[in-house]
């Protein structure tokens, strides 16, 4: 037995040792890293944006009245000034002729008035002939007539220029994009009629692109810069808009800056309403740390780079900011020359030990 236990314990050792002599030698992990450096990054960003037209106006009635001829329709370009519609209201012809007898009537009195003033006021240069209470009357009674016929006059007025109210005139050089009324339709400020406005007026010679711009981005924009935008209805085509106008606040539900452009559309190939892909430029205005966005470890804890020193990994929690390709710049507590991992992973623990590194151009 005691032969038997040692050929057996003889074959096993001799077996554990050729595995140990078969076994590799384990490799070790090289660790990628770069210096960290920084530099101006140009980068850009796509957003949709709105084209709006650059003036637009509802036109109601501003009495109520019939619709008695409508001279423009859909698609009409007008001018300034041009007449739109005719409306008719026969009561307004009444009290303009009742107005205008009133005024007649208080000319009148006033005109008896201020001649019975001239003739005493004449007489009494002579002394003893008139009393002062007669005199005092009688210009009394000019100025009372003089305030009668001046009210009259502003009655009158006011009648007729709600009168020319019958006429609708555009406001401005533009294209009836609506109207809503036919011959004969009862309009007016309140009433049957009155929910639709008479025509829709549209600038769309020259156009607002109307962009909101993430409060990430508000800081590299400024008037007068140019972008680009494309339509699906015309692909082949870039336009060119100009920076116009920054609204200078965030919009309280969107956290974003309204910014439009003004965009010349003399061809009137582009539309109100049209909804458009937007190339805003984001030019570098001053140097910030660069790197790969392998480096970058968007964890479940937090937005961090793995920094290098003494052969030991360091979590540095970092901000991130305008992205190129496969660049993105970063903000954090790191200083020039600092060592990075070019492949950051939260497996790479916070104060791990790295044995081997290699350090490559960025």
């Amino acid at each position: 037995m005691a032969i038997c236990v040692a050929v057996i314990l003889g074959s096993c050792s001799s077996t554990s040792s050729e595995e140990v002599k078969e076994q590799k030698p384990v490799e070790e992990v090289v660790m990628d890293v770069f210096p960290l450096r920084k530099e101006k990054l140009a980068s850009s960003i796509e957003l949709p944006g709105e084209l709006i037209a650059f003036q637009q106006v509802d036109l109601y009635a501003k009495v109520n009245s019939f619709v008695q001829k409508l001279h423009v329709d859909v698609g009409s370009e007008v001018k300034a000034g041009q007449l739109l519609a005719t409306m008719e209201a026969p009561e307004m012809s009444a009290q303009l002729d009742a107005a205008a007898s009133r005024l007649k009537s208080q000319e009148a009195v006033y005109l008896a008035s201020k001649s019975n003033y001239d003739r005493l006021y004449e007489t009494s240069q002579t002394p003893g002939t008139v009393s002062q209470n007669d005199i005092d009357q009688a210009l009394a009674k000019k100025n009372s007539d003089a305030a009668q016929l001046e009210a009259a006059k502003s009655a009158y007025k006011e009648i007729s220029d709600t009168r020319n109210y019958l006429e609708i005139r555009a406001p401005f050089d533009g294209i009836i994009s609506a109207r809503n009324v036919n011959t004969g339709a009862y309009v007016g400020p309140s009433g049957k009629g009155s929910e639709l406005p008479l025509f829709v007026l549209q600038q769309q010679k020259k156009l607002r692109l109307v962009v909101s711009i993430p409060e990430l981005y508000t800081g590299y924009l400024h008037n007068k810069l140019d972008i680009q935008f494309s339509t699906s209805a015309i692909p082949q085509k870039k336009f060119t808009a100009t920076v116009s106008r920054l609204a200078g606040a965030l919009d309280n539900r969107l956290r974003a800056e309204r910014v439009e452009m003004d965009v010349i559309n003399n061809d009137k190939k582009l539309l109100p309403g049209m909804v458009v892909e937007v190339q805003i430029p984001l030019p570098a205005s001053d140097s910030s740390f660069v790197v790969p966005k392998t480096a970058v470890v968007n964890s479940t804890e937090k937005l961090f780079v793995i920094k290098v020193s003494d052969r030991k990994a360091q979590w540095v929690d970092i901000k991130k900011g305008r992205d190129q390709g496969n660049r993105v710049e970063i903000y954090g507590d790191l200083l020039t020359g600092d060592t990075i991992v070019r492949r950051g992973s939260d497996e790479i623990r916070n104060g791990s030990e790295i044995k081997k590194i290699t350090t490559a151009k960025q």
